[in-house]
């Protein structure tokens, strides 16, 4: 079992994660047309989590589900839990923390099914590794979730190859990915064995984050940009998909931005390779030093 049976040929994930900011698109029939958008544009992955939104933008794209039945037959979910937000700390700490007990999750698997409105989530994620983790009491129910049909794959999210190894010693089931911070902004994992970690254990990298917060387009300077877009005809969005993509391994970038004008040109940069000199230039830049 691999996640190279849906996520080959994806140039990307639109990520939920901001759907509040678009008042236009909280309207069910409104964002069942842009998912379906997004089908003709190939894409047919879409990140949520149940932290975003307090869970509200999960049950408003299962609005849009409901709004459009067939498109419960076209588009594949991906889920995470495991974080408690401060204000969502019922004791008297009003602390963030982790939660990866057993019970939480298999709770935290039927709310998001319940809010989503599927039958199945393809991909639940652990959002964070947490120190208290128990990890054979936790892959047994991510097991009986699998066993259930209520999941088809598990993965984890922000985890250091150590510790997803861990929780694989304790699972029969293979991880099928590890969403994590990577963009040119954000290069120490491709220096540090992370990379080559993501390779040789067989986990595809979602990178979260890949334009840096929309920061990218301001922090490549302007004569390096202005020479790649004539070179390549891509905008900084697209130079910086197609420079994540081209790493081995052919990362995942999850969009934040859900404009259709950032996505246009997120898959424009997808669909591109670049020269390596340019690939190492656009590297050097953002790191302000000279490759070594």
């Amino acid at each position: 079992m691999s996640y190279s049976d849906f996520l080959d040929d994806i140039p990307l994930i639109p990520g939920m994660m901001r759907l509040l900011d678009h008042a236009e698109l909280c309207k069910p029939a409104n964002l069942a047309r842009w998912v379906h958008q997004r089908l003709d544009d190939g894409l047919n992955v879409f990140d949520h989590a149940d932290i975003y939104g307090d869970g509200e933008c999960e049950r408003i794209f299962g609005e849009a589900l409901a709004d459009s039945p067939e498109l419960r037959q076209r588009v594949r979910v991906i889920s995470k839990a495991g974080i408690v937000p401060a204000h969502r700390d019922q004791s008297q700490w009003a602390t963030k923390h982790y939660r990866a007990e057993a019970n939480y999750f298999t709770k935290a698997i039927d709310d998001s099914l319940s809010r989503l409105r599927v039958d199945q989530i393809h991909t639940f994620l652990i959002h964070r590794p947490d120190p208290l983790l128990e990890a054979h009491t936790l892959a047994q129910a991510l097991e009986t979730a699998v066993r259930a049909g209520k999941i088809r794959h598990i993965g984890v999210s922000n985890f250091l190859p150590e510790q997803w190894r861990w929780l694989e010693r304790n699972t029969d089931l293979p991880l099928a990915c590890n969403q994590s911070e990577l963009s040119l902004s954000h290069t120490s994992p491709l220096f540090d064995g992370t990379l080559e970690a993501h390779l040789s254990d067989g986990l595809r990298w979602l990178a979260w984050s890949p334009l840096a917060g929309g920061a990218l387009a301001d922090s490549i300077p302007p004569p390096l940009l202005e020479t790649a877009k004539e070179e390549t005809g891509l905008c900084a969005t697209g130079l910086a998909i197609a420079w994540l993509r081209q790493i081995p391994g052919a990362p995942v970038p999850v969009l934040g931005s859900m404009r259709e004008s950032r996505i246009e040109a997120a898959l424009q940069g997808a669909r591109r390779e670049l020269p390596t000199p340019l690939w190492f230039a656009l590297l050097e830049a953002m790191r302000g030093n000279p490759v070594a």
